[in-house]
């Protein structure tokens, strides 16, 4: 990733970013001291176009592996399994990372393994982009951890993908994030209502980041092999 230093603004952005089949979707706000000012949600066709949007983001929190462990006899990224762990009956949202050696399978080899393919796609795209040195703007989330923390650590009683349980989880979105419905309600081609509600909780994990407030899974660092650290932050 480049660093291009542009003029300095009176704010910071931070920005949540989820795969899409077409690429990636992108919620921004800005801040300035106490204020969130959230804006309209954007297409990005390459995590190289989200990475070089002007103003450059402060934080980016991603809901894709950074990090990844060699070969399966590596077992799973600690990350995973706290994540998990912590998630209990919600765990099947943070599903185990691939490990390097499958990353770069031909897609007709693997694509049954990663969502039909487009996911190892977007894998590919932040193995490619991403270095040690990104690790201090772009980190990786999951909307599941992020909408734990915004309940006060405490599990919703529904699951995330049936009605009720996105009742849940917009409702908090909608009562911490005044304003939250203009992104909650975009028409955006190539999403859906869940892309965008987990998009905006990514957003409000990066705020807490750039605030130094995020917490990490886990809490000691573990890196992989190119010395990428593998955490969950939320």
């Amino acid at each position: 990733m480049r660093n291009q230093q542009g003029p300095k603004l009176p704010y910071s952005v931070v920005a949540g970013v989820v795969p899409i089949a077409s690429g990636w979707l992108v919620a921004s706000a800005k801040l300035r001291g106490a204020t969130f000012a959230v804006e309209d949600a954007q297409l990005c066709d390459s995590l190289r176009e989200v990475l070089d949007v002007r103003p450059s983001f402060a934080i980016v929190v991603i809901n894709v592996p950074i990090g990844y462990l060699d070969d399966g006899d590596s077992g799973q990224r600690l990350c995973d399994s706290e994540a998990q762990v912590l998630l209990g009956g919600h765990s099947a949202i943070v599903p185990n990372a691939p490990t390097r050696d499958v990353l770069f399978l031909d897609l007709d080899e693997e694509d049954a393994r990663v969502d039909g393919g487009f996911l190892l796609q977007r894998y590919r795209e932040v193995a490619r982009e991403i270095s040690p040195s990104n690790q201090r703007v772009v980190y990786e989330g999951n909307p599941e951890l992020s909408f734990y923390q915004l309940n006060g650590f405490e599990l919703f009683q529904n699951d995330g993908e049936s009605e009720e349980g996105d009742d849940e989880r917009r409702a908090i979105l909608e009562l911490k994030i005044p304003g939250i419905g203009r992104v909650l309600e975009s028409a955006l081609p190539g999403t859906t209502p869940r892309d965008l509600r987990d998009v905006v909780a990514l957003m409000w994990t990066a705020r807490r980041v750039f605030g130094h407030s995020a917490l990490r899974l886990p809490h000691d660092g573990v890196w992989d092999s190119a010395g990428l650290r593998m955490e969950l932050v939320m």
